[in-house]
This record gives C-alpha cells, sequence and structure tokens, in this order.
C-alpha cells in the first residue's frame, strides 16, 4: 500500500512539475506574440484591417529557420478566433533545395472564414508547396489579399536566408484548457 501511495504522489507530482514547465512556456510564448501584435500594429499600415476582419489568426513571434541545401524552420504561436486567445500552436516545416542561411522570423497567418480557421484547429492545414508570406514593408498589406482563405505576412527579425517561402509547413493546434 505505501509502494502505491509513494508512485501515485511520484506521479501527481510529475505531472504538476510538467504542468507547470508547459504553462511557463506557453505564458512566455503569450507575452511574445502580444509584443509581436503590437510592433505589427505599429510598423505596418494596413495590416490593422486583416487584425481586426478575419474570423482568426495565429502569431508565431519566433519562428527560426535555416539551412544549407537541407533546411528547417520551427517555431511556437497563440491561435486567435474572433481576436480571443483560444489556443497554442506549432509549425515545422522540412525542405531540401537551394537554400544557405538562418533567419528568425515573426509569422502571422490570418484566416478569412471561419470554416478556414476550423481547418487549420481540426489539425488538417499544410501549406501548398508553392505558398510563400509576404514580406512586410510599409503600407504593402493595404494591397495584400486572402489567397484559398489564408494571408500570410512574414516580417524578418534578424539573420539573413535567402527563402522566403512558407510551403510545406506543417501545424499542430492545442486548443487552451478551461
Amino acid at each position: 500500500m505505501k509502494i502505491l501511495k509513494s508512485i501515485t504522489f511520484a506521479t501527481l507530482l510529475f505531472l504538476a512539475v510538467g504542468m507547470n514547465a508547459q504553462n511557463s512556456k506557453d505564458k512566455k510564448i503569450i507575452k511574445d506574440s502580444e509584443k509581436a501584435k503590437e510592433n505589427l500594429m505599429t510598423m505596418e499600415v494596413g495590416l490593422d484591417q486583416f487584425f481586426n476582419n478575419s474570423a482568426g489568426y495565429v502569431i508565431f513571434p519566433n519562428v527560426g529557420k535555416g539551412g544549407f541545401i537541407i533546411g528547417g524552420a520551427s517555431g511556437n504561436g497563440v491561435v486567435y478566433e474572433n481576436g480571443k486567445m483560444v489556443g497554442m500552436a506549432d509549425l515545422k516545416k522540412l525542405s531540401v533545395g537551394l537554400q544557405a542561411g538562418g533567419q528568425a522570423i515573426t509569422e502571422v497567418i490570418f484566416f478569412e472564414t471561419p470554416e478556414d480557421l476550423a481547418e487549420f484547429k481540426d489539425g488538417d492545414f499544410e501549406f501548398s508547396a508553392e505558398a510563400s508570406a509576404v514580406a512586410l514593408k510599409s503600407g504593402i498589406a493595404v494591397n495584400a489579399k486572402y489567397r484559398d482563405g489564408v494571408a500570410v505576412f512574414a516580417l524578418p527579425k534578424a539573420g539573413l536566408m535567402a527563402d522566403a517561402s512558407v510551403g510545406g509547413q506543417k501545424f499542430d493546434y492545442t486548443p487552451m484548457m478551461k
């Protein structure tokens, strides 16, 4: 009986520590996402129309990508529906081809309709191989349009890489615990 109690206690302790670690990681991602949105809103004329009128969006504040012939990208983000935080997401990309360098970017994906957002949340969402992001420069979002229910923007933070594609990115979505 003592052994069973010890195992139960150890399991609960392990779960509690794991949940706190996850929560602190999520809190940092949420804070970084909020800061990224503030930065995007102040520097980019026209991007506010997407934040205000989309069914939802996901902000990946720190996407790292790099490679030399074989490359990859990964990042964690926050999913918003009608302006309210509803979950967390992560992205992964593996690519092979002419590429060199490394880069850190902020990536924002806007969903035009509730159905487009639902597809992302259901885990059925993946960019086609030729998909690319609009690299943000002053005023560029004014004329940007949705393509297949999605609009993607990328803001370089640091580094240099000869690759602006988002094609082949895969996503996982985790709803917020209530």
